[in-house]
């Protein structure tokens, strides 16, 4: 009896590396959890990332989405333009980033919306910043705002 595996295809993210992606495919494993997009802070003694639920101006916190995707950088000083580069040090990712997850080589976790097929599992799985966070413009010091993300 043959082996049904045989005609399932390697997804992408298993078959390349990440230098390796199309830019569709390498946009495609932002699960849309809206964490990166959330001011972070760097123990300067540890060195260790510490949190906020303070959302930078352009995150929509509901879609957990940027609203200027494409112009993020020019407006936002400090906002990065992820690259495999960036991914030598991933930890300020969050944990249940898909890029840092695969660039540590750790799978996707299944309510990845390439896994599952649902881009809304992310938000039902309590992975994602929908309804945890506020948007910078209401806030007057975001150290008062540290989290510990549990997920």
């Amino acid at each position: 009896m043959p082996d049904a595996t045989q005609d399932c295809p390697t997804p992408f993210w298993e078959a390349k590396r990440l230098a390796e992606m199309s830019a569709a495919q390498w946009e495609s494993l932002c699960d849309g959890c809206g964490k990166c997009c959330l001011e972070k802070y760097e123990d300067e003694d540890t060195g260790a990332i510490h949190y906020t639920n303070v959302a930078c101006r352009l995150l929509d916190c509901h879609a957990c989405r940027c609203t200027d995707y494409a112009h993020r950088a020019a407006r936002v000083a400090d906002c990065i333009t992820l690259t495999p580069a960036h991914l030598a040090d991933s930890s300020w990712l969050p944990e249940t980033c898909a890029y840092r997850r695969l660039a540590e080589g750790r799978g996707l976790p299944d309510w990845h919306h390439l896994i599952c097929g649902d881009p809304e599992a992310v938000h039902r799985a309590g992975a994602s910043a929908r309804g945890r966070v506020v948007p910078e413009q209401t806030v007057d010091d975001p150290l008062m705002h540290l989290v510990d993300w549990v997920r």
